[in-house]
C-alpha cells in the first residue's frame, strides 16, 4: 500500500507546516459524499492514529486512517497553479470517474 508526493506537493505541505508552526504532516482521508460517491479530506495530522497507517515521502509524513487507504491506495498527491488558481491535485488509480467540478470521486 503506499500514497505518493509529488516534488511539488511535498514542498507546499512543509511550507504549510512551516506557516502553521507545528503539526506532524498532512492527514488524507475519505468521506462519503459529493455528486460521485466520495470526497477527499486534507488537514493537518498533530498526532498518529492507532488506525494509521504513515507514509514518509521527502521528510514529509502522509497519515491515512485504514478505511480511507482501502479507497485511495497507490493515489499519486500532486500540488498544481492555474492561474489564479491552486490546489492539491489526486491521481487515484481506483477512480473511475470524477464530478464535473473535481470534488468528488467514484470508485
Amino acid at each position: 500500500m503506499a500514497i505518493t508526493l509529488t516534488d511539488s506537493a511535498a514542498d507546499r505541505i512543509r511550507t504549510f507546516l512551516a506557516k502553521r508552526g507545528n503539526g506532524i504532516g498532512l492527514r488524507l482521508g475519505v468521506k462519503k459524499t459529493g455528486c460521485s460517491g466520495f470526497a477527499y479530506v486534507v488537514n493537518y495530522a498533530d498526532e498518529i492514529g492507532a488506525d494509521d497507517v504513515v507514509f514518509e515521502i521527502d521528510d514529509v509524513r502522509v497519515l491515512v486512517d485504514r478505511q480511507s487507504l482501502e479507497l485511495i491506495d497507490g493515489t499519486q498527491i500532486d500540488y498544481v497553479r492555474e492561474g489564479l488558481n491552486e490546489a492539491f491535485r489526486f491521481r487515484n488509480p481506483k477512480s473511475t470517474g470524477e464530478c464535473g467540478c473535481g470534488e468528488s470521486f467514484s470508485i
